[in-house]
This record gives C-alpha cells, structure tokens and sequence, in this order.
C-alpha cells in the first residue's frame, strides 16, 4: 500500500479521451496470438503475447493514480515473466503469476501492487526509468533467490546508431517500458521544450534494422477505454492494443535552468540552454494534441532465465 508520506505533485500523465477505436485480442489473451520473433533479414517483426494491460488510473494511489504511468506499465512486464515464464516475481507472500487484472476480485491486491512498485520506484509525483529498473530488482529478488538471472537496462534515442533495431532485439527478450516526452514550443523559433511525460509498455514492434521508422502496438495504462465514466477507479478496463508509428527527428531542445531550494537566489529565472538531440517523434490515432508533440526518449528493457 502506497504510503501516506508520498508527495503530491503534477500528474506525469494526462487521461486523453479515447477516438475510435478496437479492441485488440492479442494482449494478455495467449489463445488467440501468435507471437513473432523475426529478426533475419533487414527486417525485422517481434510480438510478446500473454502482457497485461493494467489501468494507472485507480482508487487508492495517490491522486487516484494520475501518474502511476511508470509503476502500471512495469506491472505489465512483471505479468508477462509470471504468466507466461511461470517466474517467481512478486512481494512476500503476492505473487504475480496468481493474481489476474480481468478479475475483479485481484483488483485491490494489483492495485496495492502498483502502490507498491511506485515505493520501490520512489515516486515522488512521477518515476523515471532508473528507478524504476531498481523496482524490477526487487520484484524479482524472489526469482533470483529461487535460482533465476535477472537483468535489466536502458536504450537512449540519442546518439543511437539504430535505434529501431535495439528496440526489437530488446522486446525480443521481453516486453518494454518506454518513455516519451510531451514538447511544446519552445521560446525561439523551431525549439521545443519538455513539458512532461508518459510511461507505457511496448508488446510489438516491425520495422527495418537502420531504419527510420518503426511500427509499435502498445499497452497504454493511461489510455483506458473508460476512462472518467462510471466507476472506472474501481475497475479494470479492457484489454486494448495501442497502434503507433515512431518516426526519427532530429530536434533543437530548449532545456530551461531548474531552481536550486538550497540557494536565495531563483535560478529559473536564469537564460536556458539550446542543444540538438535526436528523439522518435510518436504519433497515432489515439495520440492526437494541438499543443504538444509526443518525442520518445528512451525505453528500459528486461530479461530473466532459469
């Protein structure tokens, strides 16, 4: 359970109403997918079946879970490993591999371990990816302790040959968590400037090695197809899988000075910094704003054997 002490902050994620769209099967439904592992060839096509697709969005979690992102999305890898590799992860006596999101008599029990990844994570109104990766180690202490190997690790966009092509190797592995940011225009003509986050987990990916761009299906734990109605922060949505395009952008960020609350002095007011980086500018039908442009910054990615 989360504890009391947590801080409440701006929500990293914000709830985007849903467009048209379909239910996809292949997620956390092993009978009707048929995963893929091709990665011959200059081509290459990896799909995961069997991850969850957990709501962030719940009754319990501090700000009932508006930036919860980060902890669902992990959740979702950890369902994979204990679902469909029957691997130990969990806490004391909870145990991934026993717990089903679609039940609603687990809902309390998931939530509580969303809560209890955004400890581990040490959320403080958001997470990142480096703790995030330190909640995975301790979700998978149980495993290891049972003879497992764990490993776990981080894939920038920046200054990253073939982005496209480490990001399906690494989901060849196992499901990932990635990052993207949402930037609005920036001070000077053409800059943009980061004005917050998402977290989600990818479950599919075709592409060419050394490419460009790149296909991805996505288990979106802020994107619920209930979203705001009802009583959607007591149950857990349908399954749905996200269709995305990432495309390769070179882009001149405006990166503002953050104000030090050690000093007197109010560093922000201080003149920011311009550099170029390269980001993987995420579009959909799904992902649509008139004021922010989604660039993706990175992806964490897992792996566990016996």
């Amino acid at each position: 359970m989360i504890r009391n002490a947590l801080i409440a902050a701006a929500a990293l994620t914000a709830v985007v109403a849903p467009a048209t769209a379909v239910a996809d099967p292949i997620i956390g439904t092993p009978p009707p997918c048929v995963g893929a592992s091709d990665l011959a060839g200059s081509e290459f096509n990896v799909k995961k079946c069997g991850v969850s697709d957990v709501d962030q969005h719940r009754a319990g979690l501090e700000n009932n879970g508006g930036a919860y992102c980060g902890p669902a999305s992990l959740y979702n890898v950890l369902h994979y490993w204990g679902h469909e590799k029957d691997a130990p992860v969990g806490w004391l006596t909870t145990k991934v591999g026993n717990l089903n999101p679609k039940d609603p008599a687990d809902y309390s029990v998931i939530t509580n371990s969303i809560g209890r990844i955004g400890v581990d994570a040490k959320y403080n109104g958001g997470t990142n990816l480096t703790n995030l990766r330190k909640a995975w180690d301790i979700a998978t202490k149980p495993a290891r302790d049972a003879g497992w190997t764990t490993s776990a690790g981080a894939v920038s966009t920046h200054e990253n040959p073939d982005f496209a092509g480490e990001l399906a190797k690494k989901l060849n592995e196992g499901p990932l968590q990635l990052v993207y940011g949402r930037y609005k225009a920036g001070p000077t003509t053409g800059s943009l400037q980061r004005s917050g986050g998402h977290i989600i987990t990818v479950v599919s990916a075709t592409g060419s090695f050394g490419g460009s761009t790149i296909q991805l299906k996505l288990a979106d734990p802020g994107r619920a197809g209930d979203s705001g109605q009802g009583n959607y922060l007591y149950t857990q949505s349908a399954y749905e899988s996200l269709d995305v395009t990432l495309t390769k952008r070179s882009i001149k960020e405006y990166v503002p000075v953050k104000d030090d609350e050690n000093t007197r002095e109010d560093e922000s007011l201080e003149p920011g910094t311009y550099r170029t980086v390269t980001r993987w500018e995420l579009t959909g039908p799904r992902y649509v704003s008139d004021t922010t442009r989604q660039m993706v910054e990175a992806f964490n990615w897992f792996d566990m054997a016996k």
